[in-house]
């Protein structure tokens, strides 16, 4: 069942991906076979931006739905975080506060 809303949240994600897994007796999978998870529509993510921007695209191969592949990996990284009880939101704002600090003059600004 497809959900629209205006905005989604982290915690609003993590709790779909949770109410989706919790209806399957399996539950999520183990934590090592989330890696391969991941691994997997990371290398599927590989095969679309290699098609779209690689030199040699592969002869009659469609190119792919980079967006599907990354909203994929998203799936398997929510599911792999509630599993091991991560707040996402919480661990994304604690990563933006640390790029802001480390990272502020690693570039040239924009408009600067």
């Amino acid at each position: 069942m497809l959900q629209t809303m205006e905005a989604l949240t982290f915690k609003e994600a993590q709790r779909q991906v949770d109410a989706w897994i919790g209806q399957f007796q399996e539950g999520y999978f183990p934590p090592l076979l989330m890696l391969a998870r991941l691994v997997e529509e990371l290398g599927e993510m590989a095969r679309v931006l290699a098609h779209r921007h690689g030199k040699k695209p592969k002869p009659g191969e469609e190119e792919g739905d980079l967006a599907m592949e990354l909203a994929d990996l998203l799936f398997v990284l929510i599911s792999l975080a509630n599993r091991e009880g991560i707040d996402l939101e919480e661990a994304f704002l604690k990563a933006m506060a640390k790029y802001r600090e480390r990272d502020q003059t690693r570039w040239t600004q924009k408009g600067g």
